[in-house]
């Protein structure tokens, strides 16, 4: 039987990677962005080269009341989604006190409000028909503390947090909620966070993402509930466990820009 999945973000990068890989695998599709030409573009292609059906929203995920929009539009239309994905999600590189407030303020409404509301609407239908999984990407530095970053880490603390909380209260259940928390990947993440910038992203390991999304796929249609792909990332997710606290954030603004404030 055919299942749904609902992706959000889905125009490039993770996102596009993840929506091929369940739309080549017969899925019914739900593209949600901003960018109306481009889902039009990628819906066209699976629906000749997958033969799957797609729905395609070009919605700014993070204004107020969209998510409600999409949840209703999709009941009306009789569609249930088995597998919700929340990708959508940007950072922003600089010290606090210099970061424009208003482009934090709709990074936390895309990568905490949105994702919460999204979820909070699709997985009640989820446990009543005792079946699908939500996907939260979070990222590796959800891990951490994240001087010159610190509202986009933090914002991917809460995905993390909130994904493993989830977990527990679905379990018993046939419904599964995972963390997806990716290292460096080459997406277009890099250009709108003005991250090129960073000492990390010029001498970090760079995954693909198309990588990522094969690990990330696999992991989640097998009921992962975390998903860290590649080795070193995982071995590196475990330092908070044997460093202290602060010693992980001076460890981590070395690595962004190489001071040990």
């Amino acid at each position: 039987m055919k299942k749904t999945v609902l992706i959000t973000g889905v125009s490039g990068g993770i996102g596009k990677e993840l929506a091929d890989r369940f739309a080549r695998d017969g899925h019914e599709m739900v593209l949600v962005s901003r960018n109306e030409a481009k889902l039009l573009e990628i819906a066209k292609d699976y629906r000749i080269n997958h033969g799957v059906g797609v729905t395609v929203i070009a919605k700014d995920i993070a204004s107020p009341g969209v998510p409600e929009a999409i949840y209703k539009e999709l009941q009306e239309k009789g569609i249930h989604v088995d597998y919700l994905v929340n990708n959508a999600g940007f950072g922003l590189y600089g010290t606090f006190l210099e970061t424009d407030m208003n482009q934090e303020v709709n990074m936390i409404d895309v990568n905490i409000k949105a994702l919460t509301v999204m979820t909070k609407l699709f997985l009640p239908g989820m446990v009543e028909r005792n079946q699908g999984g939500v996907m939260n990407v979070s990222s590796m530095v959800g891990f951490f503390p994240g001087p010159l970053m610190s509202v986009y880490h933090a914002t991917k603390s809460y995905v993390l947090s909130f994904s493993e909380a989830l977990e527990n209260e679905v379990s018993g259940t046939n419904v599964t909620v995972t963390a997806l928390c990716p290292g460096l990947t080459s997406t277009g993440f890099v250009d709108r966070s003005g991250m090129q910038a960073s000492k990390l992203f010029q001498t970090g390991t760079i995954m693909e993402a198309g990588r990522v999304a094969d690990i990330g796929y696999r992991g989640f249609m097998n009921g992962k509930t975390l998903i860290i792909p590649g080795r070193r990332n995982r071995l590196v997710a475990f330092l908070p466990r044997l460093l202290s606290r602060k010693r992980i954030t001076r460890m981590m603004r070395t690595m962004q820009d190489g001071s040990k404030q």
